[in-house]
């Protein structure tokens, strides 16, 4: 019997490099099929990633895109494989379709990983007449399972754990979300009073006269189904259909505008063509005149987790500044 892997490196090798597959990735291909070779596909910043070659039993050829992660690898692509599964029922051509999640049998530490479709991308920014029809589809069309925010497993910002525990407020919801990702961010990057204390009004102030609204004087807000992480590294082309294709996601029930908070980072390359066509195909939520402070609400998350991946002051001051700025906007009075 082989012995077990030192580590997720061990398994799968520097871009380029051939590798035995693990038994745990075998067994979940369809039965009897043949592997035909595995090799490491692409980059990413939690994870290593591989494209598999496998003869299916009718003698066709497949291909199929692995992610694995070692720490908090259960919930990272466990969380992955639901999100993929719920988004591709929804929008099937838009979404590379899931096949399985699970552990490798020989590495130590613990490895787990995720297998979906492969598709051969080029990536460039998507057309925002097509990106957006086909995004505005998937929040129009899904429906929460129980009616709240939320979703059915924890999952992953990047390698941040979203609880994602059902609420049927969304003033709640998202303040559990940003809170839990501001205490993280501290804890990174360290105290700072002042960034602290606009903090503190945000959730107290801002948080409640932007959101509250939403569901008040009668108004009824639809948990959509969002990808949660939606920034040009997570979009590119297919180029056997010439059309746009999403993947990485953190997926949940939320606001459809939260989706669009990402794109308010002055660092996304996503901007005003694609608010325009998104706002084409769902006009804003009540109350209208709202809606640019929501999105900037929508975005200090985003930043947050950028600012957890990505540690440095210069981050923590630019987030700073976005917090006066939304703060300064408001009727605190």
């Amino acid at each position: 019997m082989a012995g077990t892997q030192s580590s997720v490196k061990d398994v799968i090798p520097d871009i380029g490099g051939n590798f035995a597959l693990d038994e745990g990735v075998i067994e979940v291909l369809p039965l009897g099929s043949r592997v035909l070779s595995a090799s490491s596909f692409g980059s990413s910043a939690w994870t290593r990633t591989a494209r598999i070659r496998v003869q299916l039993p009718d003698g066709s050829a497949k291909q199929y895109f692995l992610k694995c992660a070692t720490e908090g690898g259960q919930v990272m692509m466990e969380g992955e494989f639901n999100s993929m599964t719920e988004l591709h029922k929804l929008a099937p051509s838009f979404v590379p379709q899931p096949h399985a999640w699970g552990k490798f049998y020989l590495a130590s530490p613990v490895t787990h990983f995720f297998l979906c479709e492969f598709i051969d991308m080029e990536n460039e920014m998507p057309d925002p007449v097509a990106f957006c029809a086909r995004l505005a589809e998937i929040h129009l069309n899904s429906q929460s399972p129980t009616g709240q925010f939320g979703f059915a497993v924890p999952n992953c910002h990047g390698k941040i754990v979203q609880s994602n525990d059902w609420d049927p407020s969304w003033t709640s919801f998202f303040t559990k979300l940003l809170v839990s990702f501001f205490k993280t961010e501290i804890g990174i990057n360290g105290p700072w009073p002042e960034y602290e204390q606009a903090f503190e009004v945000i959730v107290k102030t801002v948080v409640p006269q932007l959101l509250d609204p939403l569901q008040a004087s009668g108004r009824v807000l639809k948990p959509s189904l969002v990808h949660g992480d939606l920034w040009e590294e997570n979009a590119a082309i297919n180029l056997s259909t010439g059309e746009p294709v999403v993947f990485d996601a953190s997926a949940f029930y939320a606001h459809n505008e939260y989706e669009l908070g990402t794109w308010r980072r002055e660092t996304i390359k996503f901007g005003r063509s694609h608010f325009n066509q998104y706002l084409r195909n769902i006009p804003p939520s009540e109350p209208v005149e709202q809606w640019d402070d929501r999105v900037r609400l929508y975005s200090l998350k985003f930043n947050l987790a950028h600012m957890i991946g990505w540690p440095g002051a210069p981050f923590v001051r630019a987030e700073y500044v976005s917090l006066r700025c939304l703060v300064g906007s408001m009727d605190l009075g």
